[in-house]
């Protein structure tokens, strides 16, 4: 294994069948702060090099596999969000990855490059909206330092071979993508879709349960989202989707523990409720996974948003004052603004389809990180702290150059 290019040590074990298991032993420097050098997250996303070589008796290599991992944990734990022991507040972005040119294709450019307007943003994640993405985003995901929750597309209409088809795709994506550091939770549903009556079938139900149990049995190190947004039967993260416009709304719901339980009682978005009579409290963190959605025509046209902006000043003020309202939500463990840009008839983006700010990109990063307006994080682009800057000048001074 390597550390910023340097072996840190290795190992050696027999392989008698088709599996083998080695655990191998981090030095330990001691302190905190040098501990901490070891770890990934968005603001110091380290990897460790692997290369895993299958020798014969006499030692002949016969095989040679190059790779990466990283050192991190997630959990939910005292109603919050915790990255590496410690609680993590989440600013996630909805992203449904269409590019103007390539629908749900990119180049390897196109996906890095969503990778670093995101944390230019000032997200520190993104929420992969229906679409199980492709593996080079996961990697720059990784390599840069950006949150990802994973979600299953969604089937029309329940039946028994959308059941099996859902079941088998998300198998295979979870085996395809567990090992990504980037993957922070997994969402098998969105919205009821796919399982419209959760409300009155007991097999809609069912289905989220199995896939949420399943989840956690291929992969026991993440959170769930059993059904994001709404109608939660299961799930490791309450999550609601809220497009109320009206900041003063955002704060009177989500401030105190008052205001949330009155929101479960008498707020039911799209007709739905909150969560369903056989949902279980075990102090799940509070979320708002989809708000905002705010539109702004740049360049005319037909679409639509949740709310209109006739300008970019005004787009941005009241993006400002949504993410204040927020922010001043004390009891939000995290939250996922709808969206990072525009998709075809959805203009609600913080970015066109052509990946350009539809308003000073600083200043929507502000807002995002709940600063000041007058305070931009000119200073670090991409959200990387001090020590990480220190030890790798060249990606804070070419994030600079992309503003």
């Amino acid at each position: 294994m390597t550390w910023r290019g340097q072996v840190m040590f290795g190992g050696t074990t027999r392989l008698s069948s088709t599996h083998a298991a080695l655990t191998l032993n981090l030095p330990d420097p001691g302190f905190n702060d040098l501990r901490v050098d070891y770890l990934w997250s968005p603001e110091h996303p380290q990897l460790l090099g692997l290369m895993l070589e299958l020798c014969s008796d006499d030692g002949s290599v016969l095989d040679t596999v190059q790779s990466y991992t990283a050192m991190r944990s997630v959990e939910v734990s005292h109603g919050r969000f915790q990255l590496n022991g410690h609680p993590y507040p989440l600013r996630l972005v909805l992203d449904q990855g269409y590019w103007k040119g390539g629908g749900l294709s990119a180049t390897d450019e196109e996906l890095r490059r969503d990778v670093e307007l995101t944390k230019q943003l000032g997200f520190n994640g993104a929420r992969k909206h229906q679409k199980i993405e492709d593996p080079r985003y996961l990697y720059w995901a990784d390599t840069l330092g950006l949150l990802v929750w994973e979600e299953l597309p969604s089937a029309y209409a329940y039946s028994p071979r959308s059941v099996e088809r859902l079941t088998q795709t998300w198998t295979a994506a979870i085996r395809r993508d567990a090992s990504h550091p980037c993957i922070v939770a997994w969402v098998p549903f969105n919205e009821s879709w796919g399982v419209t009556d959760l409300a009155r079938d007991r097999r809609h139900r069912d289905l989220v349960k199995a896939l949420y149990h399943l989840t956690h049995a291929l992969d026991g190190s993440r959170p769930v989202i059993g059904n994001d947004g709404w109608e939660h039967t299961v799930t490791d993260i309450f999550s609601i989707h809220d497009y109320t416009a009206d900041p003063d709304v955002i704060r009177a719901r989500y401030t105190t523990a008052q205001g949330v339980q009155q929101a479960l009682q008498s707020f039911w978005p799209a007709g739905r409720q909150l969560a369903l009579s056989d949902y279980t409290q075990q102090d799940q963190p509070i979320m708002l996974t989809e708000f905002g959605g705010i539109a702004y025509f740049t360049d005319g046209g037909d679409g639509w948003g949740y709310s209109t902006a006739n300008d970019a000043q005004s787009f941005l003020e009241s993006y400002q004052a949504l993410m204040a309202g927020v922010h001043s939500a004390h009891l939000l463990s995290g939250f996922c603004y709808t969206q990072l840009t525009d998709t075809y008839q959805e203009r609600n983006g913080l970015l066109d389809m052509n990946r350009r700010p539809k308003a000073n990109l600083s200043a929507l990063a502000a807002a995002t990180l709940g600063r000041p307006a007058e305070h931009t994080p000119s200073v670090d682009a991409s959200g990387y702290n001090a020590r990480w800057r220190l030890l790798h000048p060249e990606d804070e001074a070419a994030a600079q150059q992309d503003l």
